[in-house]
């Protein structure tokens, strides 16, 4: 199958032209995979982008924004009160264990719980008012020394402790694979994190949710069963620089 991604680095254009050629884009990746349109959500990555850039997505018809910091996520969430009932925010960065609090109770979603510590304080620390925490793991399918992430072989014996912990609901896996150059190399990370994901549900855990996918090779994410593509250029434009 050949789906060939017509992404560039030059995201032209205003905020609803960006968002209609990305969902053009999963449409149509959807359609070649043989998958329906609503088979994979869009989560918008506004990681060091203003809160006004999410209000205006917001106004779009957006819900789901990820944020890779913490600190950053919580100041924006102070500028946006009003939009909380209807704003799911999604932790999508490394989580140290001295920050789990505010994430566990500041989030809807953390998409990069790799350690068993994490993930227990994040249980211990959700407040018991809310709604469990959903949570997925972070594998680090490309083996690479700086990248977070449960290796591949240690995953199956975290996955069950965390889907036995109270206050979390343990939804799937998530992985960030080194950039690939042509779709077959693109697809390689993702179908093997999809061979993960299907060996845990074989065996008894109840995964739906498989976090994969940028603005890059969000295509060949769809084709290996992404259910989460997690999109920040395509969408906002180049990341704006620091001062």
């Amino acid at each position: 199958m050949a789906i060939s991604s017509p992404f560039s680095i030059v995201s032209a254009g205003n905020a609803a032209s960006r968002l209609h050629a990305v969902h053009t884009r999963l449409r149509a990746a959807c359609a070649q995979a043989g998958r329906p349109d609503n088979a994979v959500g869009l989560l918008c990555v506004s990681k060091t982008q203003p809160a006004a850039a999410i209000r205006e997505f917001h106004q779009l018809g957006e819900r789901h924004f990820g944020e890779n910091y913490l600190q950053e996520a919580l100041d924006k969430m102070a500028e946006l009160p009003d939009l909380r009932p209807t704003l799911t925010w999604h932790l999508i960065g490394p989580l140290q264990s001295n920050k789990t609090r505010l994430a566990a109770e500041a989030f809807d979603w953390v998409h990069s719980v790799d350690r068993l510590k994490i993930a227990q304080r994040l249980s211990e620390q959700r407040p018991p008012t809310k709604v469990p925490l959903q949570v997925c793991l972070q594998v680090n399918v490309s083996g690479e020394s700086s990248k977070s992430g449960v290796p591949p072989q240690e995953l199956p014996a975290l996955a069950h402790a965390v889907a036995a912990l109270p206050r979390l609901k343990l939804r799937g896996l998530m992985s960030i694979p080194a950039p690939a150059e042509g779709f077959e190399a693109q697809r390689a990370p993702h179908r093997q994190l999809r061979a993960l994901f299907d060996r845990l549900n074989a065996e008894g855990l109840a995964l739906d949710t498989l976090s994969m996918g940028m603005s890059a090779d969000l295509e060949a994410a769809v084709v290996e069963g992404a259910t989460w593509v997690r999109v920040g250029t395509a969408l906002f434009g180049e990341r704006p620089q620091k001062a």
